[in-house]
């Protein structure tokens, strides 16, 4: 494509962009904060299950100030159900740190903003694009669709090592002029039109500068590697009755579901029935004897890598003083409670089973 070329792709997407754009509580504005927040919560989940969540962050963080001077849990449970939590705790441990070091102002300054908890290339992009208009090309997984069929790029989209290449094809193809709003239109365009199936080619502003589409090849791209089978694991998990109380633990604050709590829980070992891998667990991870089990039902979850199928009864404290070994903290509550506090999508399905 030409220098002429670009310049008339960049007029023509922007245009269309101006025209045709989905109205979100995130656009139209300059604030880079609330830029950042929606920028998070867009990583790896849909516009049209963000939108709420966003809303509902703002009313309760409406600044960074108010955003780091509340709990980690707060701040998670406003996530619940989001997803990918570390994002939350991340973007909390970011604030926190504009907060002490910079006086509360977020940096223009593409390193010193990329060196925050949890801010990667795109982030930093985005937002110093879409806040700051500063020429950074943001690239996503629908920027590199779009990349891939304008160009016939057979680098797969999946593979970190493809990285590189689409992020200089992208930074050529930039609107310096108007970096923000020109992510926005690349992003819009892989979301709404250049879909990863059945793309939209015939109203798509941008088709003539298309590769893909003058050789009828749009069906053919992007290139994927090929992954492999996602494992499936089977987990016993108790509910703990105490009196009226039952027993929930906190997950370590770094990894899978950081911070979140949930009923006790591990995985079924080779030859090992769920009932005595229950036992075994609640034993090893919270130091008590449990007695009466009853199985309870049966969830399924899947996250991005594997799939969880967690087998649950419902038991009763019989012996022993709480000792931790694998959670961080633990606590008796009432099932009322329960909605108090940051829980995972399996743990949720498991409650709507009770019979409260």
């Amino acid at each position: 494509m030409s220098s002429q070329s670009y310049k008339e792709f960049n007029n023509k997407l922007i245009d269309w962009f101006r025209l045709y754009k989905r109205e979100m509580p995130w656009r139209g504005i300059t604030d880079p904060y609330r830029i950042w927040v929606s920028e998070v919560m867009l990583q790896q989940t849909q516009v049209k299950k963000v939108v709420g969540y966003y809303e509902n962050f703002m009313k309760r963080f409406p600044d960074i100030q108010t955003l780091a001077s509340s709990s980690v849990q707060d701040v998670l449970k406003v996530w619940e159900g989001l997803g990918y939590y570390a994002r939350a705790r991340n973007l909390h441990k970011a604030a926190q740190q504009v907060v002490k070091d910079c006086n509360s102002q977020i940096s223009d300054d593409y390193n010193t903003f990329r060196k925050l908890p949890g801010i990667g290339d795109y982030s930093a992009a985005a937002v110093m694009s879409i806040a700051f208009n500063q020429p950074y090309a943001a690239v996503d997984g629908n920027i590199k669709r779009v990349l891939s069929r304008l160009f016939l790029m057979d680098n797969p989209v999946n593979d970190s090592s493809s990285s590189k290449v689409f992020q200089e094809q992208a930074d050529l193809l930039l609107d310096r002029n108007e970096p923000g709003c020109f992510n926005q239109a690349m992003m819009e365009l892989g979301a709404t039109v250049c879909r990863p199936q059945s793309p939209a080619c015939v109203v798509c502003p941008v088709n003539a500068y298309c590769k893909a589409y003058k050789e009828g090849l749009q069906n053919e791209y992007p290139f994927r590697t090929q992954t492999k089978k996602i494992p499936e694991y089977n987990i016993a998990a108790g509910i703990i009755y105490k009196d009226s109380d039952v027993l929930i633990v906190q997950r370590p604050l770094e990894g899978l579901l950081g911070g979140l709590w949930e009923f006790p829980n591990g995985n079924l070992n080779k030859g090992e029935t769920s009932e005595e891998a229950c036992i075994r667990h609640i034993l090893q991870s919270t130091n008590l004897s449990i007695s009466n089990l009853n199985y309870l039902t049966q969830v399924k979850h899947a996250y991005t890598h594997f799939k969880i199928i967690v087998h649950t009864f419902e038991c009763e404290y019989t012996q022993g003083d709480l000792l931790l070994n694998g959670p961080i903290d633990a606590k008796w509550i009432k099932i009322a409670e329960l909605d108090k506090y940051p829980l995972p999508k399996a743990t949720h399905k498991i409650i709507d089973k009770l019979t409260l």
